[in-house]
């Protein structure tokens, strides 16, 4: 994977002095080949797939792929894809977690 640290870097400029922070949250696995934009948030238990580039913030639970990257779905904090019911509940089929999507975020409520 790789990180930025400058929005605009250039390399005869040095711009030590704009290095722009990136936060990766507990939990989240960021993909073979991906790259980070600096500046960003990866949210909690969030699943970036390979060779992704990250542009914008990251959810907590979601699961983006592609360049730019974007969201496809959302995954539990073993990995696996969620699949919410009409009351927008979704259980982890390997824990038997279960978790709430609510106003475009997941949370984890047993």
């Amino acid at each position: 994977m790789v990180f930025t640290n400058v929005i605009n870097p250039r390399s005869h400029v040095v711009r030590r002095d704009q290095y722009a922070t990136t936060l990766v949250r507990k939990g989240a696995s960021i993909g073979a080949n991906a790259t980070v934009v600096c500046g960003n948030e990866i949210g909690e238990f969030a699943l970036i797939g390979a060779g992704a580039v990250i542009t914008k913030p990251v959810k907590p639970y979601a699961l983006v792929v592609g360049n730019p990257a974007r969201q496809i779905g959302w995954v539990s904090e073993y990995g696996h894809r969620l699949s919410f019911d009409e009351s927008m509940f979704a259980k982890c089929p390997e824990t038997g977690q279960e978790y709430k999507l609510n106003n475009e975020q997941v949370v984890l409520i047993a």
